[in-house]
């Protein structure tokens, strides 16, 4: 018997140790999911946009969360590849339409990196942001003569005349080129009606500021690109007293699920788009231009 209790106690006893080291993990790692108050999500977009699924499992986690109820969006982006651009965009403009959605902008948002913050509730933006750049490019390059002067032949087999459009071993021809204007075309148009519709503005007001240019957070402004002048902070205050809450808001950060396979896509998915910029065909809403620096 005495020994039946003493099993029973050293159980309870390493019963009680698992649950207060549960605790004090929970307690040390916490990203605010523990415990039960009001918070404001925040779900950061950083560098070249290459793919969507993790900004868009990332927001959508702050949507389930009946905690969160507004959402910081924190972009610093020169923008990137435009179906991915498009899909964030989607998502924000979903979240948008249950939840308080506030952009902060760091040290660029541009192009695809406007686009994906078009749709929020509110846009700050520092006043030396770079931002705008509302457009689409696709860079070619043209590599025959220098591979006839190392030697190096290049036979195409195709299906149809436009198959191997934007190949870089041959000149581009006016049929080409008309075709992939085109494509620039619609896409562009894609975007203006985007900004136009987050930002409710006139499609003829914004298509006068879709040349590609670029502005500066207060230029933006003056614009009605964005709707005020602040910082990261600032932007979490608007979205802590736009849900409600008192005080300085608890944050919410959806964490990366990092696994080895999805690290090795990851910088498979990098590298790929970076080829493919350089020597292949890409569509973007990407920013095309050296920054200033100070």
């Amino acid at each position: 018997m005495k020994k039946m209790l003493l099993t029973i106690a050293g159980v309870g006893g390493v019963t009680l140790l698992c649950c207060l080291s549960f605790l004090v993990v929970r307690l040390l790692t916490d990203d605010g999911s523990f415990g039960s108050g009001k918070m404001v999500g925040v779900v950061e977009v950083k560098g070249i946009i290459l793919d969507s699924q993790e900004s868009i499992r990332r927001l959508r986690e702050c949507g389930k969360n009946d905690r969160v109820k507004a959402v910081v969006l924190r972009i610093d982006s020169p923008g990137g590849v435009v179906a991915p651009s498009q899909e964030i965009y989607e998502e924000v403009q979903r979240l948008a339409g249950k939840k308080k959605v506030v952009v902060s902008m760091g040290s660029v948002a541009a192009s695809g990196g406007y686009y994906i913050a078009a749709p929020a509730s509110v846009i700050y933006a520092n006043p030396g942001t770079i931002t705008g750049s509302i457009g689409v490019i696709i860079k070619l390059s043209n590599l025959q003569e220098l591979m006839e002067k190392v030697g190096m032949k290049v036979t195409t087999i195709k299906t149809g005349k436009y198959k191997d459009i934007g190949s870089t071993s041959r000149p581009m021809t006016e049929e080409d080129r008309a075709l992939l204007q085109g494509v620039i075309e619609s896409s562009y148009g894609q975007f203006v009606k985007a900004v136009a519709q987050g930002r409710r503005l006139p499609e003829a007001q914004v298509r006068l500021l879709a040349d590609g240019r670029i502005f500066t957070g207060e230029q933006a402004l003056a614009l009605k690109l964005v709707d005020r002048l602040g910082n990261m902070q600032d932007a979490v205050a608007e979205a802590g007293r736009l849900a409600g809450i008192e005080g300085e808001p608890p944050m919410f950060r959806p964490k990366k699920e990092r696994k080895l396979l999805d690290l090795l896509v990851e910088e498979t998915v990098s590298q790929l788009g970076g080829m493919a910029r350089q020597q292949g065909f890409s569509l973007n809403y990407e920013l095309d231009a050296a920054l200033p620096g100070r």
